[in-house]
């Protein structure tokens, strides 16, 4: 896609929105409103037990309580991996000894450049927690069986779905 023209529409503390006039592949010259975001990452910590650290965070966007793993967003020019361990110690009070990539997705890419880089977190311990007064939430320890039946509706947040995914995948854990 090259870009002919883009308009700031509005420049605030967690993204911007521009309305772009693009040429497509396929010639069509298209005008849209896109949302860039830092980006973020996710994080599935797993402790000894292989119990998964679980979040549950009150959302005013989504109307209500969701299920989540610990997330958040990347400050200007942080690597992912440093946000992701800034956000597990923040968010549910866990540093983790070993950590894997679980790559990335793009959670709204008709209307959003945010990128979500997802890791696992395995050696697990605890650690002082340090949350944002906006950030409502309680942490839970789960099992696979206990998450894996709370995927099939209770979890809604895509990015948790996702790397639950990506995790059975990478363990070789049934899905069925």
């Amino acid at each position: 896609m090259i870009q002919q023209d883009n308009r700031l529409i509005y420049k605030g503390s967690f993204f911007t929105l521009t309305h772009e006039r693009a040429t497509l592949p396929n010639g069509y010259v298209h005008e849209m409103e896109i949302i860039h975001h830092p980006g973020a990452c996710a994080i599935l910590a797993v402790d000894d037990a292989e119990r998964l650290c679980l979040i549950r965070q009150w959302r005013h966007a989504a109307g209500g309580w969701l299920w989540e793993v610990p997330a958040g967003k990347l400050e200007a020019g942080e690597p992912p991996l440093l946000a992701a361990q800034r956000e597990l110690a923040e968010e549910a009070g866990i540093e983790a000894a070993h950590w894997q990539s679980l790559g990335s997705l793009l959670p709204s890419p008709g209307f959003c450049d945010e990128r979500i880089h997802l890791f696992l977190a395995k050696g697990l311990v605890a650690v002082p927690t340090a949350r944002e007064p906006a950030e409502v939430m309680e942490v839970h320890q789960l099992s696979w069986p206990q998450v894996q039946a709370m995927a099939n509706g209770d979890i809604t947040d895509a990015k948790t779905l996702s790397i639950l995914l990506r995790y059975a995948l990478s363990q070789k854990i049934s899905l069925s």
